[in-house]
């Protein structure tokens, strides 16, 4: 299967997986926002609102979680380059129609490649994070959501999921 046809990026013509060569690609800023959640019963959304969860602040250790897990990228998905992001935020926030928090992250860099990965790890770290601290109240929370809300810079040109409003 070729990785032109597919239009995947990571396979090449042989149909093995293989890292971009994006040596000759222009520098661009390029910033990436993804978004996920948590959902969890009402009980324990107060808990962790009130800061009583056994383990301590669960939404300042998510928030430094999902920074520290998207500068980590790179060592967590393979084919994915190490980059020097210039920011990432991660900002967790009440829902009570899940009931649950938000969690949103957005990366951002100079550089010749995209920080969706980056954003999506950062998310998905920073829900694993939330699920561990409060885990001990309630096993049956769910996470779930996890997606790439827009991006922008590079080749590939601007992204905004369709369900995104801005």
């Amino acid at each position: 299967m070729s990785g032109e046809k597919a239009g995947l990026t990571h396979i090449d013509a042989a149909g093995e997986a293989h890292m971009v060569d994006v040596g000759d690609k222009a520098d661009t800023t390029r910033i990436a926002t993804a978004e996920g959640h948590v959902k969890m019963a009402p009980a324990t959304l107060q808990l962790i609102l009130e800061g009583n969860a056994k383990k301590g602040d669960v939404v300042g250790t998510a928030r430094l979680a999902g920074i520290m897990a998207a500068k980590q990228t790179s060592n967590l998905i393979p084919l994915c380059h190490p980059l020097m992001l210039t920011k990432v935020s991660v900002e967790i926030a009440e829902d009570s129609t899940l009931p649950g928090l938000r969690v949103a992250a957005t990366a951002k860099l100079t550089g010749k490649t995209g920080v969706e990965m980056e954003a999506l790890t950062a998310v998905s770290v920073a829900c694993l994070t939330i699920y561990d601290m409060a885990k001990a109240a309630d096993k049956a929370m769910e996470i779930g959501g996890i997606r790439l809300l827009e991006k922008s810079g590079g080749k590939s040109g601007d992204f905004r999921h369709p369900e995104h409003a801005k």
